[in-house]
């Protein structure tokens, strides 16, 4: 089928639409669209960093669990956490809640620190829905 696909892709009298389900977290005031990897607080983009963003969407798709530090380090960064992994993630964390914080003050979330071991996502699950 792929390659029936490829062809018909490379023939130039042929077009078509992809229809894709599009993936969008959304929370009071707060939407992550996954498709186009952007983040909107009030309809209005947040700029974030690739880290950023992928560290946001690893903490909220795993909303309520606690995640280590060597997990995130491993899932954002694709390697073996090392030296100063914690400090880098703090870092990431600390500027994410900065920016979101800047246009969402009242939202209905918390990144919290877990001492010594990693972060955990922490929403109302009344204010979370998946469409």
């Amino acid at each position: 089928m792929d390659e029936i696909l490829e062809k018909l892709k490379n023939h130039p009298d042929f077009s078509f639409l992809w229809s894709e389900h599009n993936p969008v977290l959304s929370l009071p005031g707060l939407e992550i669209d996954q498709m186009q990897r952007k983040v909107y607080c009030n309809s209005q983009e947040i700029k974030l960093t690739t880290k950023e963003y992928d560290l946001l969407c690893l903490l909220a798709a795993n909303k309520g669990r606690v995640l280590t530090y060597d997990q995130i380090y491993q899932k954002i960064w694709k390697e073996e956490a090392f030296g100063n992994a914690n400090n880098a993630i703090a870092c990431h964390v600390h500027n994410l809640r900065e920016k979101v914080g800047r246009l969402l003050p009242e939202g209905c979330f918390v990144i919290r620190c877990v001492r010594e071991v990693g972060y955990c996502f922490e929403a109302d699950s009344e204010c979370i829905a998946v469409t």
